[in-house]
């Protein structure tokens, strides 16, 4: 039986669950506090003098209901900077601008804080209501971009929860000094986990030894970019953080699907017994050009003298090997992918629809894996379970990785976005167009 709704503050009525079966799941305090059968949470006549027992109900028929996404790997610093025509100001009041994804101190403050605001919203719209956005320290900026992202993400508590991480470097050669201290400021401002680009610095292994002392020595999560088309350094990797904690993720490793199978099998192995999360990012790279060891030219994460690999296929043979795979969006509209969408339903469609993983496992690595990779609590749509929550219209998660345009996004058990869709059609038969009803679509 489910328990008394009197506690609830919002009901969700009549969403289908992946199961299949058919719910009410009531709503209080963050939390889910009870999922009944259809009907059995509606608010009630309450004792004489007294007005109904229940909360808000919001007629979920034809909806799915998942736990939330999350975006794992998110670049919220460089979002909405790709070239394109300016955008109408009546129209599009905090319109992008086209600054360099780095201004220095002093200039362009408010467009770093707008974009890095901006982004988070566009994916909390999508669903996910957790985001990591890495954030680089150094160059001429040194810690602006984090500090804007520091303000933007307590703007937003409430409403998505945003946490950065710190990618120094370069933390070896000539400006080691100058890395390593902002990586202590960086920490000492705030951000939640360490991240750097091995792969680029003059000396890769060193580059790794210090951010994984780093760390350690603070007590974060490690997140790094890397190809991950060394085997050596992969091993390096994977002896250096066995047994860390809170946690070590690496991505998008793009070098992996370049591997012969052998060589992939053997660093999957180490992957797996290490702990290491790999978060790939099937939309396609996730930073802009950077100068690597010797002045070398390549993507933060991803070598472009070759065609990438399908991460989907990856994906599989990865989790077949028991790493822990997660998937984000990555680029959100920057010089990297000027038509990235920063939508988690749509790097589980690529994890699907390339090939490599079914609907189940897809949804899994932008929703409760990459929770666990964030240190987030579990989510399940069960009594005692955070309310983070998507409604989807649709019947079945294929359907709705497929065609997902209606959502309805819940952030510690409030309605935080919703978007409406509708299709309309025409009928040209008798040679006039004539507008049929419209239609609510996915």
């Amino acid at each position: 039986m489910p328990a008394e709704p009197t506690d609830t503050t919002l009901i969700l009525g009549g969403p289908r669950l992946p199961d299949g079966r058919t719910v009410d799941v009531g709503l209080a305090d963050g939390r889910i506090r009870a999922v009944g059968t259809p009907g059995s949470l509606l608010p009630r006549p309450g004792p004489r003098g007294h007005g109904p027992r229940g909360g808000r109900v919001v007629d979920l028929t034809g909806w799915l209901l998942l736990p939330a996404p999350v975006e794992p790997h998110g670049h919220h610093d460089t979002a909405l900077t790709a070239p394109g025509p300016p955008p109408d100001p009546a129209t599009l009041p905090h319109a992008p601008d086209t600054a360099v994804p780095a201004p220095p101190p002093g200039r362009g403050g408010n467009s770093v804080l707008r974009r890095v605001t901006e982004a988070a919203l566009h994916h909390l719209s999508h669903g996910a209501t957790a985001q990591r956005g890495h954030i680089r320290v150094g160059d001429p900026a040194g810690l602006h971009a984090l500090d804007a992202a520091l303000r933007a993400a307590r703007s937003l508590t409430g409403l998505t929860d945003l946490r950065t991480t710190a990618d120094a470097g370069p933390l070896t050669g000539r400006a080691a000094a100058d890395g390593r201290a902002l990586l202590r400021d960086a920490v000492a401002m705030g951000a939640a986990a360490l991240g750097g680009l091995p792969d680029a610095d003059p000396d890769p292994a060193g580059c790794l030894d210090l951010l994984i002392a780093a760390a350690d020595d603070h007590g974060l999560p490690l997140d790094l970019h890397t190809d991950a088309g060394d085997p050596i350094l992969l091993d390096r990797l994977a002896a250096a953080v066995t047994g860390h904690r809170p946690g070590v993720v690496i991505g998008p490793c793009t070098g992996l699907g370049r591997l012969a199978p052998e060589a992939l099998a053997r660093t999957a192995d180490r992957l797996a017994l290490a702990g290491v999360t790999v978060a790939l990012l099937p939309q396609g790279p996730c930073a802009p050009l950077r100068t690597g060891p010797g002045g070398a030219r390549g993507r933060a994460g991803g070598d472009t003298s070759r065609t990438p690999p399908d991460t989907a296929p990856l994906a599989r043979i990865l989790r077949t090997a028991g790493v822990r795979v997660i998937a984000g969006g990555g680029a959100l509209r920057d010089a990297a992918n000027p038509v990235g969408r920063g939508d988690p339903l749509e790097a589980a469609c690529q994890l699907v629809s390339r090939g490599g993983e079914d609907p189940v496992h897809a949804y899994h690595a932008v929703s409760d894996r990459a929770r666990a990779a964030l240190g987030l609590p579990p989510v399940r749509i069960e009594a005692g379970f955070p309310a983070e929550l998507l409604a989807v219209r649709g019947t079945c998660l294929p359907d709705v990785l497929s065609l997902a345009y209606s959502r309805l996004v819940i952030h510690r058990g409030r309605i935080v976005s919703r978007t409406s869709a509708v299709r309309e059609y025409c009928d040209i038969g008798d040679g006039a167009a004539t507008e049929l009803p419209r239609q609510s679509t996915g």
